[in-house]
């Protein structure tokens, strides 16, 4: 038995390349978004497996098409994509390179090559010295994997977003300062512009992106382990230490990075991170911070597309976690805790999917484990001191 709102009659999947496919469903819904046409269909049990009939008819389809297995049967979900206006890629492009030098000078400040100055540094540091020209190219030490990492994360998110024919821009690059972040960025973020059509969109879109920025951090951050030097006992440091100018700054241990140091690092007490290390230590951070089960952050999406019933009280009891936390712990949870709410406008509920009563393939629960697993390993309970 078909949904009460599905319909048989002239459909939107009669008049393709591959032919009329209305001959091998049941019954279908067709959904007009502003970016695309979505299209439900219960396929035929005699075409299910799929046939061969259906296969040369689904081959024929201008757009993206997935299964479902649900109680009533077998379903396929077509996707055909509208014109879109262009993207603006001089913006994109834009950002990414006042981001690199962002981050660039960052590093150049982190390898003890530049020393930090006033919030104006960044513009009256450079100079085309052959001295800056070489404390410009150390900082690249730093700036080039990061980018990669964040750059990584973000495609992970836009080429998901693509493959399922969902309009989603290029990503963003935020260049800042050496203030509020001393690494000279707050991230990179990508924008969906439409609504999902599903938790497995949902899914997909939003763990790709941690999933694929780990992947990159991770031998960044065992290569510059083992580039990294231990320091004396004397300093009276513990654990990984940068220096910002003659700052120095502890981080943090998450469970990849006390493995890693074990395997490749010197196993000193305290060791002064290669800025290579620095990077692929940021990227982990990022992926932890973003797989917090909050709001529209990437760990709230992969919360709701598992159990969307959940996904608001559970939202709030870990904001309220963090909320502790910064109390009585690392007082930057406190802020974060805050700075997401205001991002989310004061909500840390989930916006709907168009479909939330279709149910997640069983391997998306494996990718809502694997996401819960990689949050576990890259959580690091006091992420710096100063």
């Amino acid at each position: 038995m078909c949904r009460g709102h599905y319909a048989r009659g002239r459909a939107d999947v009669s008049q393709e390349r591959g032919g009329d496919l209305t001959s091998c469903l049941v019954a279908w819904r067709t959904t007009q978004l502003r970016d695309r046409q979505v299209v439900d269909a219960l396929v035929h049990p005699a075409h299910a497996a799929p046939s061969a009939e259906l296969s040369r008819h689904l081959a024929g389809w201008p757009g993206s098409a997935y299964w479902s297995d649900e109680a009533d049967g077998r379903h396929v979900v077509l996707t055909r994509r509208w014109p879109r206006p262009p993207e603006r890629w001089a913006l994109h492009a834009g950002l990414l390179i006042a981001t690199l030098f962002t981050t660039t000078y960052a590093g150049a400040i982190l390898a003890g090559a530049i020393q930090p100055g006033h919030l104006l540094g960044l513009f009256t540091e450079f100079a085309l010295t052959r001295d800056a020209l070489r404390a410009w190219a150390a900082g690249l030490r730093f700036s080039l994997p990061l980018l990669a990492i964040l750059l990584a994360h973000e495609l992970g998110h836009y080429l998901t977003a693509r493959r399922y024919g969902l309009d989603a821009s290029p990503p963003y690059f935020i260049p800042v300062p050496l203030w509020p972040s001393f690494i000279g960025t707050m991230g990179a973020f990508i924008r969906l512009r439409t609504m999902l059509s599903d938790r497995r969109q949902l899914i997909d879109v939003g763990a790709a992106g941690p999933f694929a920025g780990f992947v990159i951090a991770l031998p960044v951050l065992a290569l510059g382990l083992a580039r990294s030097e231990p320091l004396p006992a004397v300093v009276g440091l513990q654990g990984m230490v940068i220096w910002f100018g003659a700052l120095p700054v502890e981080l943090g241990d998450s469970l990849v990075t006390l493995a890693l140091r074990r395997l490749v690092g010197s196993g000193a007490t305290a060791i002064a991170l290669d800025p290579l290390a620095f990077a692929g230590w940021v990227g982990m951070m990022v992926t932890m911070l973003n797989l917090l089960p909050i709001g529209q952050l990437d760990g709230g999406h992969v919360l709701y597309a598992a159990v969307p019933q959940w996904h608001r009280p559970l939202a709030a009891g870990f904001w309220g976690l963090l909320l502790v936390l910064g109390w009585f712990g690392w007082p930057g949870w406190a802020v974060w805790a805050v700075l997401v709410l205001a991002l989310s406008r004061g909500r840390l509920d989930h916006p709907p999917v168009l479909d939330r009563i279709r149910p997640l393939p069983r391997s998306r629960t494996a990718v809502a484990l694997g996401a819960l697993l990689l949050f576990a390993i890259t959580f690091a309970p006091v992420p710096f001191r100063i």
